[in-house]
């Protein structure tokens, strides 16, 4: 069989029919159980997901914080469901801070030395932005986005990893903005006008 998941979905029922290969009943019988098992769970997942995507479009804040690049409907009701409505950070950095995206600072005599990020905080959210901000740095259309000079610059003095979770702290930021302003959203003016 082929790698990848979109593949062995499409082969499994043309082997399982196959009676000529080397698979015992049994072990047909178990796998077609277990291929039918599969497909109830992706039915179920997606069903999940339709539900989590009309929650957030039933949302004004969460469909505002979707404004934002890299954040979708999972995101922005998770962000919801645990920050609310954001109210209990004083600033950005704050919000950046409780996600782990913030540098830990190890400082003694006058000597300030940043370290890796914190990883403190809530582990689910901050993976989720994350992701989303790994996607933003493949994805985002630099040209028409006013973090693509922004972006630019980074990866031409940084490693793409840490370009990301830099990313990924600026969204946390731009999020706090767009959760504790009332009806703030994320524009994606041009550069050139910005």
């Amino acid at each position: 069989m082929h790698q990848g998941a979109g593949k062995f979905k499409a082969d499994m029922p043309r082997v399982l029919a196959d009676e000529g290969n080397e698979l015992s009943p049994a072990m047909r019988h178990l796998l077609n159980e277990v291929f039918g098992e599969l497909g109830d769970l992706e039915q179920r997942i997606a069903a999940m997901n339709r539900e989590i995507e009309a929650i957030a479009a039933r949302s004004d804040t969460a469909r505002r914080l979707m404004t934002v690049p890299g954040v979708g409907p999972l995101a922005s009701t998770a962000l919801l469901a645990s920050a609310g409505n954001g109210r209990q950070f004083r600033k950005a950095r704050d919000l950046a801070a409780w996600l782990g995206l913030v540098s830990r600072e190890y400082s003694t005599g006058g000597k300030t030395r940043l370290l890796g990020i914190s990883k403190r905080g809530n582990e689910y959210l901050r993976r989720m932005i994350i992701h989303g901000a790994r996607s933003c740095v493949t994805h985002l259309d630099r040209s028409r986005d006013r973090l693509g000079p922004w972006l630019d610059g980074l990866e031409s003095r940084m490693h793409k990893n840490k370009v990301t979770v830099a990313l990924a702290a600026k969204i946390a930021r731009i999020l706090w903005v767009v959760l504790t302003k009332p009806g703030a959203s994320y524009e994606r003016r041009d550069p050139a006008f910005g």
